[in-house]
């Protein structure tokens, strides 16, 4: 597992639509692994691809770096259910903005109220860069997925 972007693959993001996130979208770039984080700012929700929900934790743990970098702390995972079952994942950088999550959205809880998921500590990686992706790049990286 990468130290950095916490994947054991370093080529398995972006997940939907992968060529046009990449030749669209603004990528973190892991300075470990060299793996590709979508990173880009929703201008219609307002929101950074980090906080929707995920499926799973394994796929939100994909994502999880891009909102430590953001947050400039470590962010935790949580396990949200819907009024209907539903079980989702969704990154918060505290505790707080979990709270503030579940009060604007009455029909979700969060059983735990703790992360499943926590890296401990943030920290800055040389080499990591934040920027659109040149077209030599986004082939090279298809090529290698």
């Amino acid at each position: 597992m990468c130290e950095e972007c916490y994947a054991e693959e370093c080529r398995i993001t972006p997940l939907l639509n992968p060529l046009d996130c990449l030749q669209n979208h603004t990528q973190y770039i892991c300075g470990t692994c060299g793996r590709y984080i979508c990173i880009e700012h929703d201008p219609k929700r307002g929101l950074q691809r980090w906080h929707f929900p995920f499926r799973s934790l394994e796929i939100a743990k994909l994502y999880l770096r891009t909102a430590e970098y953001g947050a400039k702390k470590p962010c935790g995972i949580y396990e949200i259910k819907s009024e209907n079952g539903r079980c989702s994942y969704k990154i918060f950088a505290d505790g707080a903005d979990l709270q503030a999550y579940l009060q604007k959205n009455k029909g979700k809880t969060c059983e735990a109220m703790k992360p499943v998921f926590i890296s401990g500590e943030y920290r800055e990686y040389p080499g990591t860069q934040i920027r659109k992706l040149t077209s030599g790049e986004i082939a090279g990286y298809m090529s290698e997925r």
